[in-house]
Formats: C-alpha cells, structure tokens, sequence
C-alpha cells in the first residue's frame, strides 16, 4: 500500500560540456519526484567553485528560475529525500557539498548504510565532526579522508593516479551496503553501486556529454540515451573527456531489492532487459496462477498496483475495471502524524465507483500490506460502494521485517504479518478472502520478466534473511534482538 511505505530516494548526475548541466539535473529530479518528497537539492561545479541549493519541499517548491541561474557549470548532481536515517529537516538535506585535500566534494545517496552506528564512532574517535544525523554525512566524511587512515579496518587500498578512485575503493571496503552514489568533483561526476547492488542506478549518453539516475525515466526526460546499468561494486568517472570504468569485488551474489520491482520503480523504468511494468504484470499473472477468486471483476489499487490487477485479470480472465477513483490532489496517507489521521486520509484519498461495484464479488488486489490498515479501510470502502464480496490477492508475500537497506518500512510491532497468521489478517482486514503471492512465484516471475537479471535479489523483508550483518543497535529499535537473534549475523541470499 503506498500508504505504507516511504519511498527510496533518487539520484541524478550530469555531465554536459557546454551547457548548464542544473537545468537537467532539475528536470531529472522531476522524474524521480515519487522516490522522495521531503527534501530536494541540486550541486554544481563550473570547473573553479561548487555551487549549491537545497531546500525542503517538492522539487516545484525548492527550486525557481533565479536560483537555478545561480547554479553553474557543466556538472551538476541533485537529489531528491525522505529520510530512513536523520530527521527529515534543512540539515540532513542533500546533496551534501564539503571541501577537501583535492577540492570540493558533493554526494547524493540513495540507500542506508547498514554499519552506520559503528562507521560513525570510528569518525567521532577520529576527531571529525559531524553537522548532521545522516548516513550520508558519513559516506561523504569517509571519501574526505586519505584511504591509509583506514588501513587497520581494511588492509591497503590499491593506488590509483585518481585520488578519489582510491577513497571509493576504501569506501567499497569500509561499508559493504546499501547505496547507490553519485559524487561532485571539481573536475568530474563519480557513480558508484555497492558491492550487492541493492540500490538501483543506470547511465546514460546525452549529445554531447552523460547522465546517471536512479531510473531510466530521468534519463529519458532529459534527453538522453539508456545505456546500462552500473553494475554492484562498479566505479565509474564521467567528465569532458568521456567515460572510464574500474570494476571492483562484486558481492558473490548481488541482493537488489526486490521491492523496487514490486512498488518503488516507475512502471515505464527499464532495467536488466525489461521494463517494471512488464515485471508488476508478470507478478498479477503469477499470483492468478497461484490464488484464484471466485470473482466477477479485478479491481486494483490505485496506482502502485493497477499493473498487477492488470495481469491478474489477464490470466483469470475476469474483467478488469477501475472500482477506485484516486484524488490525486490529497497528499501520500504516510506522512500524516498517527493512525486516526492516516485512516482518513484513505478516504479522502480513494473514491468507490458504485456503479461498477454493486452487487459484484471483487478481487482487490494490491501490491503488499504493510500495516493493514489501509487495506482495511480500502475494503470497506468497497463494501460501502455495494461490492458483494471482497477477495484481497497481495502480488508479494506477506511482510515479516523490517528493512535495514534504504526503506522505511516499519517496526516488528507494527507489522500486521509479523504479529498475525494470514487467517487473521484477513479477518482484521475485513476480506471474504486473502493470499498472498508466494515467495518462489515472486523470483520466478521477476526472472521470466527480466532475461537480463543479475541473478540475486534482497527479499530480507519477507524472510529476515539479511544478506549483510545486521548491527545490534538498529535491530534493538525494531526489536529484533529481543526476538529474532539468529537474524543478526545475516544470510546471503539467491
């Protein structure tokens, strides 16, 4: 439910000789508006100084005409936030921009660094300073420092000409997950995925120069070419001279989140030889195979999960038909402050259509359930609008953990699968019925969809694998430790 979840933040990098590369960051940032809507900034550098304006609000709200004239150069990075680590305040904003040893240095972070507590009293014991309670603040103050500084932690760095090359690859080393980067340098733009790879970013050709983005889409509002994806553990340097790649060690098996195929990605994003649209209806028509309903017609929940209803109806052969009309001018039901006002919220959001529903049994189907209570509420509002019977089919298995890598799901506590088997689920939901897509039918779709698939994916959330150690202080604030202590050492997932 979209209610339930927040999204991952998006990144975008440009490099375009001879042009003022922040008015294709901004419209980048555009695109990838849905990933993040707390904060949004934008990083550049003319080659001389570095430049920066960030600010809390949508993108629209951030940024007009005068401040972008004020961004110059060729190069630029932007971002946009909501926060798994830090309060969501001007401080914690991105892209961060700091000076360095070699000159200035931005960052724009889409993930969470699982190590974050320990990686930031090793900064603290070292003497730095820290202005803000971001992981990103300690991505960036690690690439600040000389590789040798953490020779005891990591062993020796291999040297490169390329000063900052060597502090990716220390970084590499240091912090294993989660996050994908594009870092600001005076003279060049640096995109790099994590060792698992479980943060999305690909790369692009612009006429003449490139881009990088957490989705294709950006890369298409702007006008430039998909290339590919930044492979897991990839450096890669882009600047006025072209593009140079340094391959380092890759996780054994890369754990991409499995959740950016089911909610996050816009549908229209390309990835690994698909589309996500092509995905999420791959998911509808496995969990048709998996859980049919008897049914007269598919409703879906608006947007997140239309594609799934669509291949769900696709292969039941039951009619799909909008039964949910979506006010797209109330805003996202996460943000409000408690669960009375979220619970209105559903339904100043959502509207049935009467004349569609009255006197039909419905299959309603959704992409998860997190807490449960918008699904709750989304039923009977089908109910209300005359639906006969409610049939609930979820295109994901059911959420047990919380996320450690870059999502902010929620608490064990808080988590309705986590605390109740599925035949109560559907009696606290209200549903005729409930299934959920199974986790084998899950990988075995997203790999039919996706021929070019790199082969593993993070799906911790379902089963409390975690594919890297988990540190005891983030566990202990979802109460982990008190339940679930074999998790904390992590399980490498296929």
């Amino acid at each position: 439910m979209a209610g339930d979840r927040r999204e991952a933040c998006g990144v975008v990098g440009i490099v375009a000789p001879g042009q003022d590369a922040a008015r294709l960051a901004l419209l980048g940032l555009y695109a990838l508006q849905h990933r993040g809507q707390e904060s949004a900034g934008i990083a550049t550098s003319d080659g001389q100084a570095a430049y920066l304006h960030k600010g809390m609000g949508l993108v629209s709200q951030v940024f007009e005409e005068s401040l972008i004239r004020q961004l110059r150069g060729p190069l630029a990075i932007g971002h946009t936030r909501y926060a798994t680590t830090g309060s969501s305040t001007l401080r914690n904003a991105q892209p961060f921009l700091i000076e360095t040893l070699h000159g200035p240095l931005g960052l724009a972070h889409n993930g969470q660094l699982v190590h974050a507590s320990t990686l930031r009293r090793r900064l603290l014991a070292r003497g730095v300073g820290l202005a803000s309670g971001s992981d990103s603040e300690l991505i960036l103050q690690i690439l600040a420092s000389p590789p040798e500084a953490w020779a005891e932690e990591i062993g020796t760095v291999p040297p490169d000409p390329d000063p900052w090359v060597e502090r990716i690859r220390a970084l590499l080393r240091l912090a294993p997950g989660a996050y994908a980067l594009v870092l600001l340098t005076r003279e060049a733009l640096y995109a790099v995925r994590d060792p698992y790879g479980f943060r999305p970013l690909c790369l692009g050709a612009l006429d003449p120069g490139y881009a990088v983005a957490s989705e294709s889409g950006a890369l298409r509002l702007i006008g430039a070419r998909y290339l590919r994806e930044i492979r897991p553990g990839e450096i890669v340097r882009l600047d006025a001279h072209g593009l140079r790649c340094w391959e380092e060690s890759a996780a054994p098996t890369p754990a991409f989140c499995v959740f950016e195929y089911i909610y996050f990605m816009r549908p229209d994003a390309r990835r690994e030889g698909g589309t996500i649209y092509g995905v999420r209806l791959a998911l509808g028509r496995q969990l048709a195979r998996e859980a049919p309903a008897p049914a007269d017609i598919v409703v879906g929940v608006p947007d997140s999960a239309t594609p799934h209803a669509i291949g769900y109806s696709l292969e039941s052969g039951l009619p799909f038909i909008e039964g949910l009309i979506k006010n797209r001018y109330i805003g996202r039901t996460f943000i409000q402050p408690d669960d009375a006002v979220r619970r209105m919220g559903v339904r100043l959001k959502f509207e049935p259509l009467v004349e569609v529903l009255r006197g039909r049994r419905v299959v309603l189907v959704d992409d998860s359930i997190v807490r449960g209570h918008t699904t709750a509420q989304l039923v009977q509002l089908l109910r209300e609008g005359g639906a006969a019977e409610v049939h609930v089919r979820v295109a994901s298995p059911p959420i047990r953990h919380p996320c450690f890598m870059g999502i902010d799901m929620a608490t064990y506590e808080e988590l309705i699968a986590h605390r109740l088997d599925v035949e109560r689920i559907r009696h606290s939901i209200g549903a005729d019925s409930l299934a959920y897509l199974s986790l084998p039918g899950l990988i075995q779709a997203v790999r039919a969809a996706l021929p070019g698939g790199e082969g593993g994916y993070c799906t911790a959330c379902f089963t409390g694998r975690y594919p890297i150690p988990v540190e005891e202080e983030a566990t202990e604030a979802v109460g982990m430790v008190r339940r679930h202590p074999e998790n904390i050492q992590g399980v490498s997932l296929r």
